[in-house]
């Protein structure tokens, strides 16, 4: 393991410094950047695999003269999948980026945004392998920037860094919030390492451990983009070039889950009240209902992914807020359940969401517009693009037997086993939030059906879509590997499931694979066969075979009919794209059913002929909907901070003796509270 971790960091510190000593060979440093990038993806998953079957953790430190600050690794079970994820999506990403970046050259510098992508994706890994705080707290900081840097990539573009700084805000918030985690922490051992925090001398009193939770739960969740925390991600992921978008939505947004389990779970012990669990699992509902209902009304095919990972991280968290509550109780197999749903849905959504932004960013490569209304007919166009979007669509929408089924599936029978808790209130609120997941999962169908038809079906509806092309050749690659991995895991939970055991059983002290998983590992039975149990090779045999048997018997009951061809209908007129359904006009009916969340405006404008107000010579529709957060919750407090700056500005009155009576009234100050 040693080995192979050496050579991943040597992989990506090779690819972040070679390019930049390569200048005006824009070739050549894509292809060294890139192609060490995907070296060091290959070497994770090795280590990631490696890690996940050792049976103690790696460690290593490295001491310093900055107290209290450890340069200290740890590669246990949890970290290792994390790794692996990382590593997946990185990998994916830079064999993309190979072909993508022929957007950029010429405009800008390739050594530069290859050398910060491997410094992103060392980050990233190392933040996961961090053993002490404040070495974590760098890493955090580092891999912020990074992705920051990497968010105003395109910055003469409108919009790019205004996204860029809103992003840059949130996330040092939330870094506050974790500072305050670390600092709580801190008191309970009077150090920064993660085994001190694992290991406290004396526990700190309830009030302190349930502060910890919840600055913990605000700090990582702006970075998971948790309602109502989520604003962000609309604006800087659509902003990033597309492999970095896939990067951010499909794995750096993990690193925040990976910490909430790694603070819940592992420093404080799983020892926690009820309402712990409780707040997780409300906090996950709410976001995964309004993440994909608001990406309902998206129309910039970015922003509508980006929605969806608001989503898909409410799910994620539905899996360990479950598990949490059981944990509580004691119900030690159904919190592991809780639990490996929730990782099972981590990897899942970092395959297929990463696949669904190199599908978008392969649509922007062709057609220079993130505006689904300017698609269509880029199926027959674009073939290999339309077919991995349609898997990772498939895959988001939970329909078998794709990865987003069976991981969506385990969360739901971990909500349904409530009828094991003690009280009653719990018994309810979980199939509440069943309910709730159900109802997200048909409106991320309808969204998908709308992203995918509109996008792909019919005919052009722009010039850049009647001449689109097949992407290159690198970027067809990128998709079609995460593309078989979203088949792969959903496909053979039997090999997903013993590797997600080893970090449930390290965490909450019992292990269910062998449970979960019956015949051989062809049937997933969370409790019993006879209770509930899916084979999803079984499934999908069926699925095929029943598609199979219905062209078999089209073609046999067909054949001695004569086949006729006609042109459709188009009461007499010539059809043309303006005649195609309309995204807007797919999503009406459920913007009228939730008109009350959504708050709709529409705006219609008409400008008829001056021989005769009967005929119409232009006619213009928009549509709004509310933001309710930003609307009442962030403009509110923007407008006070900057009152408060306007009645402060008085103190910056630019002399130099006022500024040097300031910091002696501040010493006086300081030695008076130090008496």
């Amino acid at each position: 393991m040693t080995t192979l971790l050496t050579v991943l960091l040597a992989c990506y510190l090779f690819g972040g410094l070679a390019p930049l000593c390569l200048p005006r060979r824009s070739n050549l440093q894509n292809l060294l950047a890139h192609g060490c990038a995907a070296a060091g993806g290959v070497v994770g998953l090795a280590l990631g695999v490696v890690g996940l079957l050792a049976a103690d953790p790696l460690t290593g430190s490295l001491s310093s003269n900055i107290p209290y600050l450890v340069f200290a690794l740890r590669l246990d079970a949890l970290a290792a999948f994390f790794v692996l994820t990382i590593s997946l999506v990185g990998l994916a990403a830079s064999i993309y980026a190979l072909g993508y970046m022929a957007e950029f050259s010429g405009r800008l510098s390739l050594a530069a945004i290859g050398s910060l992508l491997n410094g992103f994706l060392l980050s990233m890994t190392l933040v996961v392998l961090a053993d002490n705080g404040f070495f974590f707290l760098i890493l955090w900081e580092m891999m912020s920037l990074l992705s920051y840097a990497l968010v105003v990539t395109e910055y003469e573009q409108p919009g790019v860094r205004e996204a860029g700084l809103f992003y840059l805000i949130m996330t040092h918030v939330g870094t506050a919030f974790i500072i305050l985690t670390f600092l709580i922490l801190f008191q309970e051992t009077g150090s920064f390492s993660f085994e001190g925090f694992r290991h406290p001398d004396q526990r700190l009193p309830e009030g302190l451990r349930s502060l910890a939770f919840f600055t913990a739960l605000v700090g990582f969740g702006a970075k998971a983009g948790i309602v109502p925390l989520h604003v962000w991600l609309p604006y800087a992921h659509p902003a990033a070039p597309s492999h970095v978008s896939a990067l951010m939505s499909g794995v750096m947004i993990k690193t925040a889950v990976y910490a909430l389990i790694r603070v819940y779970f592992d420093f404080l012990g799983g020892q926690f009240p009820w309402w712990w669990g409780f707040t997780i699992l409300v906090v996950g509902s709410v976001s995964a209902l309004l993440g994909v209902m608001y990406a309902l009304m998206e129309h910039d095919l970015k922003s509508l992914l980006a929605f969806h990972s608001v989503e898909n991280i409410g799910i994620i968290l539905l899996g360990i807020g479950a598990g949490m509550i059981f944990h509580t109780y004691g119900l030690h197999e159904l919190a592991a359940l809780g639990l490996l749903a929730g990782l099972y849905h981590t990897i899942n959504h970092a395959a297929f969401k990463a696949l669904l932004f190199m599908g978008a960013g392969s649509v922007l490569f062709v057609t220079h517009t993130r505006n689904i209304e300017e698609y269509g007919g880029l199926l027959r166009r674009m073939p290999w693009t339309g077919a991995c979007f349609l898997i990772g669509a498939w895959s988001i929408a939970a329909l078998p037997p794709t990865n987003g089924f069976v991981s969506e599936w385990l969360v739901f029978q971990s909500l349904f086993l409530s009828f094991q808790l003690p009280t009653l209130f719990l018994k309810l609120m979980l199939p509440i939030a069943a309910a709730m997941l159900a109802l997200t999962g048909a409106l991320a169908l309808a969204c998908f059906a709308k992203a995918f038809g509109m996008s792909f079906l019919a005919q052009p509806r722009s010039t850049h879509a009647r001449h689109a092309r097949e992407v290159p050749m690198s970027m067809r690659i990128g998709m079609g590997l995460l593309a078989g991995a979203c088949v792969l895991l959903g496909l053979a939970p039997m090999l997903v499931v013993p590797l997600l055991d080893r970090i449930t059983g390290s965490l909450t002290g019992v292990a269910i694979g062998a449970k979960v998983l019956a015949l051989d590992g062809w049937v997933v039975a969370p409790v019993t066969v006879e209770f509930s149990s899916i084979s999803m090779p079984v499934l999908a045999a069926l699925l095929v075979g029943v598609g199979l048997l219905g062209l078999l018997l089209a073609r046999m009951i067909g054949k001695p009919l004569r086949m006729r061809y006609y042109k459709t209908w188009g009461c007499g007129l010539n059809l043309t794209p303006r005649m195609e359904y309309t995204a807007t006009g797919f999503v009406q009916p459920i913007k009228r059913v939730f008109g009350t969340i959504y708050r709709p405006t529409v705006k219609l404008e008409t400008e008829f002929l001056e021989q005769s107000k009967y005929f119409i010579k232009h006619q213009r529709f928009e549509f709004h909907i509310e933001p309710l957060f930003e609307k009442y919750l962030y403009k509110p407090v923007v407008a006070f901070l900057l009152a408060m700056a306007d009645r402060l500005r008085i103190i910056q009155a630019g002399s130099l003796h006022l500024y040097l009576a300031y910091i002696f009234v501040t010493l006086v100050l300081l030695l008076l509270w130090a008496v």
